[in-house]
């Protein structure tokens, strides 16, 4: 990837479905190698997507040459559930882009959870100013991995 980082990040559509299914499988597998084996197919995760996260919360995504480079999920005012990349996106400031719209939407503040064991996004998210709020053991999500819980309030961004 060369010269401009992105053309725009806009609202996602039911259109953008198999992508953004595509930009989560692929960022988990290449991101997260201690995953547990996937359980679900593309055409779920594309499901999933379509029928759940479309429909549920607010999702943006960044794009490029009218290719999805990431999106960010937003449920409910205040939950940052999901931010993912194609693994050669990363490290150019798309993150960072998608991040901030989020936060546009947030004016209260955010909260997400991060697998411990998720070095880089935890070192992201404490870059931008989320501290660690809360720990778990992975009971309650189907991973079953420990995870931390992060905040941003307005104000704390470095």
């Amino acid at each position: 990837m060369t010269g401009r980082v992105i053309d725009a990040i806009r609202q996602a559509t039911a259109a953008d479905a198999a992508a953004i299914a595509h930009i989560h499988s692929v960022s988990r597998a290449a991101t997260m190698p201690y995953l547990p084996p996937r359980e679900h197919s593309d055409d779920e995760i594309r499901r999933w997507v379509e029928q759940v996260v479309l429909k549920e919360c607010r999702v943006w995504v960044a794009v490029r040459d009218r290719e999805l480079l990431g999106y960010a999920v937003l449920e409910g005012d205040d939950l940052l559930d999901q931010l993912y990349l194609l693994p050669d996106a990363r490290r150019r400031g798309i993150g960072t882009l998608l991040l901030d719209e989020v936060r546009r939407h947030s004016p209260g503040g955010l909260s997400l959870h991060v697998f411990r064991a998720n070095t880089d996004a935890r070192a992201f998210y404490e870059r931008h100013g989320f501290t660690v709020t809360g720990t778990d053991d992975g009971s309650a999500n189907m991973e079953n991995l420990p995870q931390l819980t992060y905040g941003w309030k307005p104000g704390s961004q470095v």
